[in-house]
C-alpha cells in the first residue's frame, strides 16, 4: 500500500440541530468504528446526546471515545468532543428550540477553529437550523457563507456532488428577486474560474467540460424571454471557450435535465438555487453531497436538512452522510497528493477523471 493510500484523514463532524436528525446519521454512518480504516472520526457536538441517541437507536454494545482536543482522538475509535455545558441539555426529537440552534454554533464554531488552525484535515457538517442558529456570532444564510467568512474567501461556492454529477450554482441562499441583480459577468466569470479549478484541484480532472444553464425559460428563446443570455452568460462564455476551456451553454434548464444532458459534463452550473438542487436532488437524494470549493480546506455536508418529522424515530438514511465523509477523505487526499507532486517538483501524467485519482476512498457493500 502506497503512503497516499494508507494515509488517514482526520475528519472532523459538527452535530448540527441535536433534535433534527443529525445525530441519528451521524451514528449510524459510523456504527463500530466502520469508518475507521478510512480516516479518524471526531464528532464535535455532545458525548451525552449522542449516548441518549445511541441508546434510543439500540447501538448498546458500541462505545464513543470522549477526548477534550483532536490530539487525544483514538484512530481506532469514534472520538467525541463536548463543545458546552450539555449537563442539563434536554432532547425534543423533532421540536425547533434555541437551545439546539446555541449548541449546534457552539459545536461549528469550535470544529472551524480546529480546521484553520490545521488539527483536523477535513470538516462534515450535519444539518443545522439555520434561524435558531442566528445570534451576535453567527448572521449568515448558511455553513457556506459562515466558513466562507471564517477563511478570508470573498464568496465560495456551493457544490453538489454525487459521484460524477456535479452542480455548483450562481447565487446561492438569497431571495429570488435578487438573482437578476447578482448575474454580471464579473460573479459568473469567478463563478465559472471556482468550479474549473475545482474540478481540477479537488477532483483531478484534468481538461474539465462544464454546462452552463441559462437564466430565463428556453434559455431566453433568442431573447424573446429575457435577453440575459445573449447579454451576458454568453460573452462570459465565449471568453472561456477562447482560452481553451470546454464551457459550454446556456442550455434550457427543463429539456437539459430531462434529456440528461448533465452525463455529458463534469460539472453543471445553475444560475439560482431551486434551478440546480430541485433536479439534484430528484436524482440524488440519498447520495448526494453539498461540498464547499474555494477554501483552502476540506469542507462537506449531507444534501439534506434536519428534517424534523423523522427525528428521533431511527427512520432516517444515513447514505448521504456516509458520501460526504468518503468525499471528504478522497479531496483530503487528492489535495495532499497534488501538494507533494507540487513541493517535489515531479511530473506526473494527469489522469483523465475524478475516478482515476489516487488514494480514492473504498465504499463498502451497503448491504454487507
Amino acid at each position: 500500500m502506497s503512503e497516499l493510500q494508507s494515509y488517514k484523514p482526520i475528519v472532523g463532524i459538527s452535530m448540527g440541530d441535536y433534535n433534527g436528525i443529525g445525530p441519528e446519521v451521524i451514528l449510524k454512518a459510523l456504527e463500530s468504528n466502520q469508518l475507521s480504516r478510512q480516516c479518524t472520526p471526531v464528532i464535535y457536538g455532545s458525548l451525552r446526546v449522542l449516548n441518549k441517541y445511541r441508546q434510543m437507536l439500540n447501538m448498546k454494545e458500541w462505545n464513543l471515545q470522549a477526548i477534550q482536543k483532536v490530539e487525544q482522538a483514538n484512530p481506532k475509535s469514534t472520538n467525541v468532543i463536548t463543545c458546552w455545558n450539555d449537563q442539563q441539555t434536554e432532547l425534543e426529537p423533532g421540536k425547533i428550540t434555541p437551545a439546539a440552534g446555541k449548541a449546534a454554533f457552539a459545536a461549528l464554531k469550535r470544529a472551524t477553529d480546529d480546521l484553520k488552525a490545521g488539527r483536523i484535515n477535513a470538516l462534515v457538517t450535519a444539518p443545522i437550523n439555520k434561524d435558531t442558529m442566528q445570534s451576535e456570532d453567527f448572521k449568515f444564510p448558511g455553513h457556506t457563507e459562515y466558513l466562507a467568512q471564517a477563511f478570508g474567501v470573498k464568496e465560495a461556492l456551493m457544490f453538489m456532488v454525487a459521484g460524477d454529477f456535479r452542480v455548483g450554482v450562481l447565487t446561492g441562499h438569497i431571495p429570488l428577486d435578487q438573482v437578476r441583480a447578482q448575474l454580471t459577468p464579473e460573479k459568473l466569470t469567478a463563478k465559472i474560474s471556482q468550479i474549473l479549478h475545482s474540478l481540477r484541484s479537488d477532483f483531478g480532472i484534468v481538461k474539465p467540460r462544464l454546462a452552463v444553464l441559462g437564466l430565463n425559460p428556453h434559455a431566453g428563446e433568442n431573447g424573446l424571454l429575457g435577453t440575459e443570455e445573449q447579454d451576458i452568460i454568453s460573452p462570459v462564455l465565449l471568453k472561456f471557450r477562447e482560452k481553451g476551456e470546454l464551457v459550454i451553454g446556456p442550455f434550457p434548464a427543463d429539456g437539459f435535465f430531462a434529456a440528461s444532458t448533465y452525463r455529458h459534463y463534469d460539472a453543471v452550473l445553475a444560475m439560482y438555487h431551486d434551478q440546480g438542487l430541485i433536479p439534484f436532488k430528484t436524482i440524488a437524494f440519498n447520495s448526494g453531497v453539498n461540498f464547499t470549493a474555494g477554501l483552502s480546506a476540506v469542507r462537506t455536508s449531507p444534501d439534506h436538512g434536519t428534517a424534523y418529522d423523522i427525528a428521533g424515530k431511527n427512520s432516517a438514511e444515513p447514505g448521504s452522510m456516509l458520501e460526504a465523509i468518503y468525499l471528504a477523505c478522497d479531496v483530503a487526499r487528492y489535495r495532499l497528493d497534488t501538494a507533494e507532486i507540487v513541493k517535489n517538483a515531479l511530473v506526473s501524467t494527469p489522469q483523465a477523471s475524478e475516478s482515476q485519482a489516487p488514494g480514492k476512498a473504498q465504499r463498502p457493500n451497503r448491504n454487507s
